[in-house]
């Protein structure tokens, strides 16, 4: 049976006509989704809001698409900073469609799709995904008062954040602003880029293109194309491209496609009256062409017909004319920023810039220009690079494996035999996501805790080990491979304990004393200034690790932990601390004895080709072992005296790993 996916996009309708202040890549997103998902086999309906009167309720668009106008507010065109108060009714709606069509997952776009989706889930327990398209408190910090968004956007998104069942990012920066600017949580967010469609977008000859376009074939043409708002940066374009002209002598022509009509009108877009005094302004009105709105049909023929596609936003959640402009064999110079930085190779399919440097966009166009066979190298790499990572077809191909992770975890009714399969297969999925995203964000902390280890067994030092319940399992079990051997077959034993093996201290001590100072006890009593403490727990707070890693601290040896959930009191007092991303506690297990087996593994490696001596150490997380000791490294092996650069690497581990 075919899974149903209500997306959810109040503003961007797919059926829309692209160019307008409200009409760009979401809409482009949305609808390119629907149709990709559909072909995979999944049943779609694209909830939109009602903005023209004759618009019918439900339009058939495509095989197994439905687009739904939900009556929401007046049945006429809203500024998206204006529809918030008409999401109670838009919910409403789509309450009654789910209690009447079952829906088995929610595909938000946007904060105020969001809204409905986590209003929806409240009310029919339906699990929902979130695609941002762009952060509230990112568009405040670039925008200023020119962001008409109330402020009581911050906390709903916040409230999205927490809700979701996993949150789309699409591209690194925006999962780093996701957790940095609203404390989401790593384990929840899946990057999943934009992207084009190569049945709509090719390389087209360049001749045969301008041609079409009814355009000189021999004139250089530079385009910047999509909305016209001041934060897409065509001012920028604009003073760029009058600098080439005027320092580099090198004759051109800029189209600057997109408005509200097909004709350049100031009056509908008042964006592009301002680009046209500006253009005045700066001497090149002559040569620049405001084309007006076009329909994406015809895009094809304008991003083969230009030299260079030209984007320098203040800010760009991904931006997909870059990615459609390298699937036509066209270079990008784009703004360094947001995933422009993600989708254009710097130096490989064009070039990134600042945003808001004029001169840095006219001195790399004339660079191109100057450099025709660089020109076209870097055009056929963009094409290699866009089909390879940013095709419809793939991003739908990772979208559904977002659905299914959480189709995994809310399983359909099933019968006794196939409800075991599915718990079996549940395990093993996210047993995989947990690697996956352990994989993803501790490997500089797994290499930094293995440096350490091998550093104290080279200068003559030796590993505690303390866990309880599964923990202290592990904890021997990492004891008798340092002691034993893990891969290397000759090497000699390295000295490490189990604190969890005397029975006899612990029992004692336990039932004499307490059992909070158990592990404590014995890192005073074995431990010495260089040692290494590996506590492992779960959850980071049981109180005699807690205690065992204060002892290591006053007996200046340095302590890693291997820990899960948020780390709990632990984290912040270890040197090196592998926070594995999950809350369940098999999962963190399992994953700590993976860590465990690395590090044995880099230890023996790294001591077999003596990376560590009294006078070489390792520089913290780097590659391409050995290199000489630098100060920050060696000021954590020598224990919490420099506490300083302790606090530094902490704070650092800690901001890494959520």
């Amino acid at each position: 049976m075919s899974r149903k996916i209500a997306v959810i996009s109040e503003h961007a309708s797919p059926l829309a006509v692209l160019g307008g202040v409200d009409s760009g890549g979401q809409n482009v997103y949305v609808g390119q989704l629907a149709k990709h998902l559909a072909a995979g086999g999944y049943q779609v309906d694209v909830f939109t809001r009602r903005d023209r009167a004759q618009l019918p309720e439900v339009v058939d668009w495509l095989q197994n698409v439905r687009v739904i106008h939900v009556p929401a507010g007046p049945a006429e065109f809203v500024p998206k900073e204006a529809l918030l108060p008409y999401m109670r009714e838009f919910t409403d709606y789509m309450i009654r469609c789910c209690q009447h069509y079952p829906y088995d997952l929610l595909h938000a776009n946007f904060w105020m799709s969001g809204l409905v989706a986590a209003e929806v889930k409240r009310a029919l327990k339906l699990p929902f995904v979130i695609t941002f398209h762009a952060l509230g408190r990112v568009r405040r910090l670039h925008q200023g008062e020119a962001d008409k968004f109330p402020d009581s956007r911050f906390d709903i998104e916040a409230r999205l954040v927490a809700e979701a069942d996993r949150i789309i990012a699409e591209c690194p920066q925006d999962e780093a602003d996701l957790i940095q600017l609203y404390q989401a949580d790593p384990a929840k967010i899946r990057i999943v880029p934009c992207g084009f469609d190569p049945a709509e977008f090719e390389p087209i000859n360049k001749t045969m293109a301008r041609l079409v376009l009814g355009l000189p074939t021999e004139e250089r043409i530079i385009l910047q194309l999509g909305r016209m708002v001041p934060r897409k940066g065509v001012d920028n374009v604009i003073r760029g491209f009058a600098q080439l002209q005027r320092d580099y002598d090198l004759p051109a022509r800029l189209l600057v496609v997109g408005g509200e009509a097909d004709e350049p009108d100031p009056q509908l877009t008042p964006e592009i009256g301002r680009l046209q005094t500006l253009a005045v302004e700066e001497g090149v009105a002559d040569r620049v062409t405001f084309v007006g709105r076009r329909s994406r049909d015809i895009l094809n023929y304008y991003y083969s017909a230009a030299d260079v596609f030209v984007s320098t936003p203040w800010y760009e959640p991904f931006g997909i004319t870059p990615v459609e402009a390298m699937a036509c064999g066209t270079p990008v110079i784009g703004a360094n920023v947001g995933g422009i930085k993600y989708s254009v190779s710097d130096g490989q399919t064009g070039y990134l810039i600042p945003p808001n440097d004029p001169a840095a966009l006219a001195e790399r166009l004339a660079h191109l220009y100057q450099q025709p066979d660089l020109l076209d190298r870097l055009g056929q790499q963009a094409i290699e690079r866009a089909n390879e990572f940013f095709t419809w077809q793939k991003v739908a191909e990772a979208m559904a494996s977002v659905y299914e992770e959480i189709f995994a975890a809310n399983p359909l009714p099933q019968t006794d035999e196939v409800d075991e399969l599915a718990i079996i297969d549940r395990g093993f999925e996210t047993a995989l996501e947990t690697f996956r995203q352990s994989r993803r964000l501790l490997r500089l902390a797994i290499a930094e805790a293995a440096q350490v280890m091998g550093a104290c067994f080279a200068q003559g030092g030796k590993v505690l080990i303390c866990g309880n319940g599964g923990s202290a399992a592990e904890a021997q079990h990492l004891a008798g491979e340092l002691v034993g051997r893990f891969k290397q077959p000759n090497r000699a034993a390295l000295p490490a304990v189990a604190l969890t093996a005397d029975s006899s201290v612990v029992t004692a001590w336990s039932n004499d004393i307490g059992f909070d100072d158990i592990f404590a006890r014995q890192v005073e009593a074995l431990g010495q200034p260089g040692d290494v403490l590996v506590a492992l727990s779960t959850s980071g707070q049981s109180r005699n690790l807690v205690k065992a890693v204060e002892a290591a601290r006053r007996c200046r040896m340095t302590c890693i932990a291997l820990l899960g959930g948020d780390g709990g009191e632990t984290w912040p007092l270890s040197d090196i601390a592998v926070v594995i991303p999950s809350s369940d506690a098999q999962r963190i297990q399992e994953t700590h004895l993976f860590v465990l087996h690395l590090l044995c593994e880099l230890v023996e490696v790294g001591l077999a080709a003596g990376r560590w001596s009294q006078t070489m150490l390792v520089e913290t997380a780097l590659p391409g072992w050995p290199v000489p000791l630098n100060g920050r490294a060696k000021a954590l092996m020598d224990g919490p005296g420099n506490g300083k650069n302790k606090e530094e690497k902490r704070n650092g581990y800690r901001q890494t790993q959520r």
